[in-house]
């Protein structure tokens, strides 16, 4: 079942209400996904591509476009939503979802990528590497991207390396380091 199920209407208004963001998280695929597209490799890797390595991230991506492409955005325009791994892929594919969606989508009040953008938080958990995070960087901006380990997942360490390697400035830096996080949770 997917997020823009009417059943959970009641959650996004509640967190709208209460102005708190949802964290959306990945979770293994359903049994018929993992046997359909990940069923059949070698050892663990159905497993893994199926969840940490490819699979939680398209899922996840997918919920989301799901709750943009539903107009839920316009029923609740203060919404907040986070989701992990930057950014569950999305950052890289969302100027070719939304012109492919554009064709279609005339119920919604915005173009798709403005709804990824206003209403969309992104954490780096384990994406510790440059390239995801510079098209992170220029698709939402230094304002909407939360640093965050993957513990026990991805090594803390890794996680420290990557932020003293950011391309970014002080400003930039602080915000992802703990100012966003701060403003958006009311810390």
């Amino acid at each position: 079942m997917f997020l823009d199920d009417p059943q959970f209407m009641p959650l996004f208004e509640a967190a709208q209400a209460l102005d708190v963001p949802i964290y959306v998280h990945p979770s293994p695929p359903p049994e018929p996904v993992q046997r359909a597209y990940f069923g059949g490799l070698p050892g663990q890797l159905g497993f893994f591509l199926a969840t940490a390595a490819w699979g939680w991230h398209v899922e996840t991506g997918t919920h989301c476009l799901r709750l943009i492409a539903s107009g839920l955005f316009d029923r609740f325009p203060q919404l907040k939503i986070i989701i992990g791994h930057m950014g569950e892929d999305l950052p890289f594919s969302i100027a070719r979802v939304e012109s492919v969606l554009s064709r279609d989508a005339k119920h919604l009040k915005r173009r798709v990528g403005e709804y990824f953008q206003e209403h969309f938080y992104i954490t780096t958990s384990g994406y510790f590497t440059l390239p995801p995070f510079l098209c992170t960087l220029q698709v939402i901006g230094a304002d909407r991207i939360l640093f965050s380990v993957d513990y026990p997942y991805s090594p803390n360490a890794a996680g420290r390396s990557f932020l003293n390697a950011l391309p970014v400035g002080p400003e930039d830096l602080g915000k992802i380091c703990h100012a966003n996080a701060e403003r958006l949770l009311k810390l």
